[in-house]
C-alpha cells in the first residue's frame, strides 16, 4: 500500500478502530486483502500499539480516581539524557503517561490515585526520591472537556425560540 494511503487507514483506524476491513477498503478504494495485510504488516512493527476506548469516566458513577499533572525537572544522565528517568518513572504503575518537554520542565507525567493524598504519596516518596528529579510541580485535573481528540460532553442544543424586535 503507498504512503498516503497508509497515512489515510491509521488515520481512519484512529478515528474509529471498529469499522471492518471492508468498510476501511471501501473508503481508501483499494482492496481488502491489502488492508489486511498492511494492518497486519503494521501490528507486527509496532506503527499500530493498541486499539483502545475512549471513555468518559465521570460518567461512572464507582469512578473515583483522581488524576494529576506533574512537571518533572531532571537532571540528565550522560550517555542516555531524559530516557533513563523517564523509564525509571513510567514502570510506575500509578504512571499513566511521560512526556519529554520543551520550556521550564523536562517531563510531564500523568498519573491516576484513589485520593490527592495518595498522589501526593507518589510524588513525594517516590517521583521526588529519585536521584534525577531536581523539582515537581503537581496540577489536579478537575474536569476533561476534550481527550485525544474527542469532545467528552457535547453541549445541549439550545431550544429556546429567537426572539426579535
Amino acid at each position: 500500500m503507498e504512503k498516503s494511503k497508509i497515512k489515510e487507514l491509521l488515520h481512519l483506524l484512529e478515528e474509529n478502530s471498529r469499522r471492518t476491513t471492508e468498510t476501511m477498503a471501501t473508503m481508501l478504494d483499494v482492496p481488502v486483502k491489502e488492508v489486511e495485510e498492511t494492518i497486519n504488516r503494521l501490528e507486527k512493527e509496532k506503527v499500530i500499539i493498541k486499539y483502545p476506548a475512549i471513555v468518559n469516566w465521570e460518567k461512572v458513577q464507582e469512578n473515583d480516581l483522581v488524576t494529576a499533572m506533574i512537571d518533572v525537572k531532571v537532571t540528565p544522565k550522560r550517555d542516555v539524557g531524559f530516557d533513563d528517568v523517564a523509564e525509571r518513572i513510567y514502570r510506575f504503575p500509578e504512571v499513566q503517561s511521560v512526556y519529554l518537554m520543551s520550556g521550564a520542565y523536562d517531563l510531564s507525567v500523568v498519573i491516576e490515585g484513589k485520593t490527592m493524598r495518595q498522589v501526593a504519596r507518589f510524588v513525594s516518596e517516590k517521583l521526588s526520591a529519585l536521584d534525577s528529579v531536581i523539582s515537581t510541580t503537581t496540577h489536579f485535573i478537575l474536569k476533561k472537556y476534550k481527550h485525544d481528540g474527542v469532545i467528552l460532553e457535547q453541549p445541549e442544543d439550545d431550544k429556546r425560540m429567537v426572539v426579535s424586535p
